[in-house]
This record gives structure tokens, C-alpha cells and sequence, in this order.
């Protein structure tokens, strides 16, 4: 759906990484080398995003950072745009509606650094919840995502990036 609208790969990858979570940054040779591609195309497509105005641009650390402009007018249309290509709205949806008492619904993995791997991966932690009902969710999700969905109860070691998606 998405990928029919921008037909830049790059571009895609860039507003996923940057809207899937408004705390996300990265810098130009750090994301080049996360989606193996050229510095000059990820240059290219940054400075484009941020001219318009879609991201911004912050110097430090002897790196010039990106992230999302969480002020600009389309911020919110566009994460909720790219949540729902993810998917991760319909999944936390259902967790919430049955599982028991949810405390906590936490993005991890490759979607939490922004990289669409085809692999989602939720972290649901709560008391008394019903892991029968979300094996269960995480079947239907992936069959109506196309997408392989692991669900966690506990805290994976090492844990390297992490969104809430919804806290109590």
C-alpha cells in the first residue's frame, strides 16, 4: 500500500525509522549502515525530508543528528499512516481487548529502530494475562499482516530498543 504511494525505498525506510517513534534519531553514515545503502542516497533523501520540513536537523557530538518534527503539521497523520502499514495499531487493539491486565505494550526489535524486517515484535507485560489468547492474536495478526509476529511476556535479554505503545 505505502510502497505504491512513495516509491522511494529509502524515503520509506527514512519515514519509518523517524515516525514509527518521535524519540528516534540517527545520524547520516549510522543510518546508511543500518539500511546498507549508500551515503549519498540517505544524504540525499535526509535533506529533501528536511527541507520540507518533516524532519529535523540538530548538530552534536561531532555528528549532525536527524529526527521527526514532532511540531510539524502532518506529524501525527504521518505516524499514524506509517503505524497502520506496520500494523501495530490492529495488534495492540486486540492485546488490549482480551488478554487480561495489560500494563504495558512495548515495540521491540527492528521496528523499534525503525527497519521494516517483515518481523514484529511486542513485549505485553501485565498480571494474570491470557497467553493462550495472545498465541492466538499473534497467529491471526500475522496472517492478516503477512508479517511474522513474536509476542514476548517477559523482557528479552539483551533488549536493545524498545517503544511504548501503551502504558496504564
Amino acid at each position: 500500500m505505502l510502497q505504491s504511494l512513495i516509491t522511494s525505498k529509502t524515503r520509506l525506510k527514512l519515514l519509518i525509522k523517524f515516525f514509527v517513534s518521535a524519540s528516534n534519531r540517527g545520524y547520516l553514515r549510522g543510518i546508511a549502515d543500518e539500511f546498507n545503502e549508500s551515503t549519498n542516497a540517505i544524504r540525499k533523501e535526509l535533506n529533501q525530508l528536511t527541507e520540507a520540513g518533516y524532519l529535523i536537523r540538530e548538530e552534536g557530538e561531532q555528528k549532525v543528528f536527524y529526527r521527526a518534527n514532532a511540531g510539524h503539521t502532518l506529524f501525527g497523520s504521518l505516524q499514524g499512516l506509517i503505524h497502520n502499514f506496520l500494523g501495530v495499531d490492529q495488534i495492540v487493539d486486540q492485546v488490549l481487548e482480551r488478554a487480561g491486565d495489560v500494563e504495558q505494550v512495548a515495540l521491540l526489535g527492528d521496528y523499534a529502530q525503525g527497519l521494516d524486517s517483515g518481523h514484529i515484535e511486542l513485549l505485553v507485560l501485565g498480571k494474570e494475562l491470557d497467553s493462550a489468547y495472545l498465541l492466538q492474536a499473534a497467529g491471526k495478526a500475522e496472517k492478516l499482516l503477512n508479517k511474522k509476529v513474536s509476542l514476548y511476556l517477559k523482557a528479552p535479554d539483551p533488549l536493545k530498543s524498545k517503544i511504548v505503545l501503551y502504558s496504564k
